[in-house]
């Protein structure tokens, strides 16, 4: 099995390198309603998931599907335009696979962003939200099964799983742009179903200011590989609020669309300091 996931990543690599064969710094992950990032990008190659061995194709609307290479903030990328999700029927290991994949293309730094849900009572829709911890008991960790240890180690340390200092450089520069960012506790959770009032409930008292259907997956295998790690929730919906109106994905997308170029803004800034 150890043996396989190598060859994997190897074949795909290698194909990867034959569209585009400059080594990338920093790997981005785009959540829902996140895909205009690229056009603050200068785009030297876009690659079809479809065209990538062994790379499942994302099937949410919002996720565009493909790779991007580029540069943004000075330096060179790699941006998944499109992510994959445990709700959609892929394991945790093909969820988590892309990351390993930048991972060996040669990025030092990995960049998620999301969508989530707000359980902290001081957020509103549209505000921008820096993780600095999570909680995955409810998210299936991509590590389960044999180890393959020239990926990382048995036992991974989740001690710091979003990096101080990536978190603080990123903070200063949402600062110098003005752009007002919290910063709390994210919970993953499978999906595809939007939480119970109940389960908000529960999940803010467990310490969690924002919840959703991805990153934690992708977090978990970037520190087993020694990835630092840096991520941002856009708020698109709350989810412990007075009135009783439904969340439907559509606004979710439309949320994250207006708050993107904020988001994006940080990103760039923070890829200059890396």
């Amino acid at each position: 099995m150890g043996i396989s996931i190598i060859q994997k990543l190897k074949e795909t690599v290698a194909v990867i390198q034959e569209y585009y064969d400059e080594r990338p710094q920093v790997g981005i992950v785009l959540g829902s309603g996140l895909g205009n990032f690229k056009s603050e990008m200068e785009v030297e190659c876009e690659i079809p998931y479809r065209d990538i061995p062994n790379f499942p194709e994302s099937t949410v609307e919002g996720h565009s599907g493909t790779l991007i290479f580029g540069k943004l903030g000075g330096k060179k990328v790699v941006c998944m335009a499109g992510r994959f999700h445990f709700y959609e029927g892929y394991s945790p290991a093909d969820v988590a696979f892309p990351v390993r994949v930048m991972k060996f293309l040669g990025v030092e730094a990995l960049l998620l962003s999301n969508a989530a849900g707000g359980m902290n009572t001081s957020f509103h829709v549209g505000d921008l939200m820096i993780i600095s911890d999570h909680i995955s008991l409810f998210a299936h960790n991509p590590l389960l099964g044999p180890n393959i240890d020239e990926l990382g180690p048995r036992f991974p340390d989740m001690s710091e799983p979003y990096s101080k200092d990536l978190i603080q450089k990123a903070k200063a520069v949402a600062e110098s742009l003005n752009i007002p960012v919290h910063q709390g506790v994210y919970a993953g959770v499978t999906g595809p179903t939007f939480e119970t009032r109940a389960e908000y409930k529960m999940l803010h008292i467990l310490g969690a200011d924002a919840v959703g259907m991805s990153t934690v997956q992708e977090n978990i295998v970037a520190r087993h590989m020694g990835l630092p790690v840096f991520a941002i929730s856009v708020i698109t919906d709350l989810g412990i609020r007075e009135e009783n109106n439904i969340i439907t994905h559509d606004e979710v997308l439309e949320a994250a669309k207006a708050a993107e170029p904020k988001m994006t803004a940080i990103f760039k800034g923070l890829i200059e300091t890396i």
